[in-house]
């Protein structure tokens, strides 16, 4: 048997600014030529746990990977070609991602990056890394926003943002259905109160309390559009003290009633900008 040999990268020469230069102009000439329509984008259906979209000026969604519809149980791209954040999303959440866009689409950023909660398959709630880019065209103009989701793999849940908070949120995550006190969360994470509400404000500026009940409305909005409970039962379930309670914290965060939600059978979306 042949001893094994590293393979190593040839090394490269230097070039010059000439042939850069070419270059740059060839791909342009390249893409040119190609169909819109069958640039890079359909890779993104082959790559687990990454979701891609484009979003023209307007807001109105060019571009979106499969597994980026099937959150909203969309199968077919020609169905949420032209849809924007307000047709797919309650009023309040579709403006925080407006709010984004705007900064991008303004020229005051290059980059949004945040943390967000989402919807795993089984119907939990989990961490997504949420990136966005502006769209320019031939003349350096911003046209449209671009971006990605993904889950966030182990290494990265070890980083600060996710350290300060994540056994609280772990808590939430697994409990919100039950009668949880934020002070009973803090105990079990070895903090006091207003360390944890601290720590909240700085990772995802906003409380812990607002990330609980935001966790609850979530799932309850999952029920709503899933389920053929009722408002009283899906209020139980979700961890919120009566119907009062529920609808009140609903309509406050989604700009709709349970019954109108359910009327309208408004897909889900992550439950906040975080």
């Amino acid at each position: 048997m042949r001893n094994a040999t590293l393979l190593k990268p040839r090394p490269l020469q230097r070039r010059s600014a000439t042939v850069i230069k070419r270059w740059q102009q060839e791909r342009q000439r390249w893409l040119g030529t190609l169909a819109p329509t069958s640039l890079f984008h359909p890779l993104f259906d082959h790559i687990p746990g990454v979701h891609f979209f484009a979003k023209n000026r307007e807001g109105h969604l060019m571009f979106a990977s499969e597994g980026l519809r099937q959150r909203y149980s969309i199968q077919d791209e020609s169905d949420i070609l032209g849809m924007t954040d307000f047709d797919l999303n309650p009023g309040t959440m579709a403006q925080a991602y407006v709010e984004d866009d705007g900064q991008l689409l303004q020229g005051k950023t290059q980059r949004i990056e945040r943390v967000e909660l989402w919807w795993d398959r089984q119907g939990m709630p989990d961490w997504f890394l949420v990136i966005k880019l502006p769209i320019l065209d031939k003349t350096d103009q911003i046209q449209g926003v671009m971006g990605l989701l993904r889950r966030p793999d182990e290494a990265e849940r070890r980083l600060p943002i996710f350290q300060t908070v994540a056994q609280a949120v772990e808590i939430i995550r697994r409990d919100y259905a039950k009668p949880l006190l934020v002070e009973d969360i803090a105990v079990s994470c070895g903090q006091s109160l207003r360390q944890l509400q601290r720590r909240f404000q700085a990772s995802f500026g906003i409380s812990p309390q607002e990330f609980l009940l935001k966790t609850r409305v979530l799932a309850a909005a999952q029920l709503l559009d899933t389920s053929a409970l009722s408002v009283a039962e899906i209020a139980r379930c979700c961890g919120f003290a009566d119907q009062g309670a529920f609808t009140q914290h609903f309509r406050r965060r989604t700009g709709l009633t349970p019954t109108s939600y359910r009327q309208k059978k408004a897909p889900l979306e992550p439950i906040n900008k975080l």
